[in-house]
């Protein structure tokens, strides 16, 4: 028997969310890394023929446990670059609202006093521990999109204890029987950065990521994705937490998110 997806197709450009998109925070709402990662399925089906460069997306609030349109436009047309926009609503009211920045990529012939950097690589998946995460309460349900959809190996740091290197791949299909580009599996991990090193106590605080911005460097590969996450927390209810993105050969790109802090 197939896995259970992650989405299901229910009509044109609407999506049904199954157990496997919730985030922790709410049992009726997502991960923030599951719309993200459906944005980026959509905007590749606009069929530019241009790569994803950038990606930011801004929360308007909870994106909810329910059947979700999603609709996207290429606002700038062009052959080198183009610009396009895509909004998530549920129950008539937007979500989320994301924009793209897509790029040609080509081979270019660089001068030849430039050689590219040394790559850094992490330590590999297989060398990791699984993630120790579990139900947040008791009661909490089963099925979540950290649970149960992604499988997370941590090669440096531990969890709850700040800066963590992390690899992440998907364990079902994300879209019906369609399986997880490595775009879209570097733009689901990437909303991962503020929750795999935080520093603050999940029972004894607040800290949600407001929106998400991704710069993809080159073209991703494979089906494994790692973050590179630190967090910084100030003193008054803000912080930002960063994150450089890799697969197997390398750095790929980076990401930030921008946080809200509060106490509980």
């Amino acid at each position: 028997m197939e896995p259970e997806p992650i989405f299901r197709t229910l009509g044109d450009s609407v999506f049904a969310p199954t157990g496997h998109a919730r985030g922790p925070w709410d049992p009726d709402a997502l991960h923030g890394g599951a719309p993200t990662a459906l944005v980026v399925r959509v905007i590749e089906g606009l069929g530019t023929g241009l790569s994803l460069g950038r990606l930011t997306i801004d929360f308007l609030g909870p994106v909810p446990l329910a059947p979700l349109s999603v609709a996207a436009s290429v606002v700038r047309p062009g052959r080198r670059f183009a610009v396009a926009e895509a909004t998530i609503s549920a129950n008539g009211r937007p979500s989320c609202v994301a924009r793209a920045v897509l790029v040609r990529r080509e081979p270019v012939a660089l001068p030849s006093h430039w050689t590219l950097p040394a790559a850094e690589r992490l330590a590999p998946p297989s060398e990791g521990a699984p993630a120790p995460f579990t139900a947040s309460r008791p009661g909490d349900p089963a099925e979540a999109f950290h649970l149960t959809a992604l499988d997370l190996r941590f090669v440096a740091g531990d969890y709850g204890s700040g800066p963590a290197d992390v690899w992440f791949r998907f364990r079902r299909p994300l879209v019906d029987d369609a399986p997880a580009s490595a775009l879209e599996t570097l733009a689901a991990a990437a909303d991962f950065g503020n929750g795999v090193s935080h520093v603050l106590d999940f029972e004894q605080f607040l800290f949600v990521n407001l929106d998400l911005s991704i710069q993809v460097a080159r073209e991703p590969r494979g089906e494994w994705i790692a973050l590179a996450a630190r967090t910084a927390v100030g003193e008054d209810g803000t912080g930002v937490a960063r994150s450089t993105l890799h697969d197997a050969d390398g750095p790929v790109g980076d990401a930030t998110q921008t946080l809200f802090v509060a106490p509980r």
